[in-house]
């Protein structure tokens, strides 16, 4: 979605880091837990967790190499 018209890819990897860092907020704002839970009592172990995994989805896919066989 993003992909298209962004090509600079620090640029994408920072706006999918910064997506996942609002999820992961929101994830502690609407869901957290009160009793003592280590990920999702402090936002900003949830809001780290989340930019992380922002980063992890913005990252580009592992490219094949040339000539490999397409059929499996």
């Amino acid at each position: 979605m993003i992909d298209k018209y962004i090509k600079n890819r620090f640029l994408k990897l920072g706006i999918y880091g910064i997506i996942g860092g609002f999820i992961g907020y929101a994830y502690y704002y609407f869901v957290g837990c009160q009793n003592g839970c280590p990920l999702s009592s402090n936002w900003y172990i949830t809001t780290g967790y989340g930019f992380a995994s922002g980063l992890l989805l913005g990252l580009p896919p592992k490219k094949k190499p040339e000539g490999e066989n397409k059929t499996a």
